[in-house]
């Protein structure tokens, strides 16, 4: 538990650990993150070809979320109708 809440950083959350996210530290941590990526583009822009990382704060986080919405629909129908037959 020290591991995962303390010092392993998840990527659905931007790179924080869910302790600094707890503790309303990510916020900060993200913006530096996203200060570190603008400088790096602008002192070699050349290194890169598209936008960076997209460093927005996260504010809802879902465990094990679908894709979209129409293939949540889709396997509540199959699942149905498996239960139905």
């Amino acid at each position: 538990m020290q591991w995962y809440n303390h010092e392993h950083r998840h990527s659905s959350i931007q790179f924080v650990t869910p302790a600094q996210r707890h503790a309303g530290l990510d916020k900060a941590i993200i913006a530096q993150h996203l200060q570190v990526y603008a400088d790096a583009r602008k002192a070699q822009p050349q290194r890169w070809s598209s936008c960076t990382r997209d460093w927005q704060v996260v504010t809802e986080v879902h465990l094990n979320p679908t894709k979209n919405p129409q293939e949540s629909e889709q396997h509540t129908k199959v699942v149905s109708m498996q239960i139905d037959a």
